[in-house]
């Protein structure tokens, strides 16, 4: 009898994570076994106990994918994987053009991403990297969080941030080689997806199973008032269409250098005090 093994985090979802035992245990008649991610320590345990025809469910937000892509290393199981989402931006599952409730197949996502390191530390990720006032945004949400158990309103905190009190930085950005300096820089994130941030699409012509290239978009060089007017157009993709503000690279690899620290998000999980980080593809020398 097939057997799914259903790797879930409770955190996710704003806390919500644990009630998704009950729907998947409509979802799936097969036989089933849950085990909370946040306390594996072995993934390769788990993986000995497979049988051959049994399946890997894994049950989050992007967060908890990009947990389990790093923590499970290199061994990932010829077992089927899947992934049934459970977070609240879901731009993982946006990327697919899915929707929740459904379990996706995501063994092909989860080979060959690429890595970005930062302060010392390489990881891979799913999504993207966010730096500027989306790395803010998550550091402002974090502070938030440890104060109450309310939503986090990452589009309020955006917009206040705009307008009142994120300070833009200036930043050289080099992909493969050729560096460009950019003026009162805002955002500058490096995509491996299209979407992150909850539905923003920063990187409409990314393809994350190409495994070569990751994509550099940066917006610049305006004022508060003007940035403001032209930020809502990332979430379809039309921010690049202002090329005086927005520029798009793709590549390799792709260095980020800012002239003060500022936070940085890594499929959403905030590191603080960044001056530079270094995404390298699976095709980068």
């Amino acid at each position: 009898m097939k057997k799914y093994i259903i790797l879930y985090n409770p955190k996710s979802g704003n806390g919500t994570g644990g009630q998704v035992v009950d729907k998947l245990k409509e979802l799936i008649s097969d036989e089933k076994e849950f085990i909370d991610i946040t306390t594996v320590k072995d993934y390769a345990e788990i993986f000995s106990g497979l049988g051959e025809e049994d399946a890997l469910v894994i049950c989050g937000g992007d967060g908890t994918l990009n947990r389990f892509a790093n923590d499970a290393g290199d061994i990932l199981p010829k077992n089927d994987v899947l992934f049934y989402a459970t977070g609240t931006g879901n731009d993982f599952l946006n990327d697919l053009g899915k929707t929740p409730g459904t379990l996706v197949k995501v063994n092909d996502y989860l080979v060959g991403l690429p890595t970005v390191t930062v302060n010392g530390m390489t990881r891979k990720f799913i999504n993207g990297i966010g730096y500027g006032i989306d790395g803010y945004c998550c550091e402002v949400g974090d502070q938030l969080r440890e104060k109450s158990d309310k939503p986090i309103n990452y589009a309020g905190i955006a917009v206040k941030g705009l307008l009142f009190h994120y300070k833009p930085t200036n930043a050289r950005i080099t992909v493969d080689g050729v560096t460009k300096e950019y003026k009162k820089v805002w955002i500058a994130p490096t995509m491996n997806g299209r979407f992150y941030g909850g539905g923003m699409n920063a990187a409409p012509d990314q393809n994350r199973l190409n495994n070569a290239t990751a994509t550099s978009m940066v917006m610049y060089g305006k004022g508060r008032i003007k940035t403001l007017t032209a930020f809502p157009s990332i979430f379809k993709g039309e921010h690049v269409k202002h090329t005086e503000m927005v520029d798009v690279r793709a590549g390799r690899e792709i260095k980020v250098e800012f002239d003060s620290p500022r936070a940085l998000q890594i499929d959403g999980e905030t590191v603080l005090n960044v001056s530079e980080y270094t995404v390298r593809t699976k095709e980068a020398k």
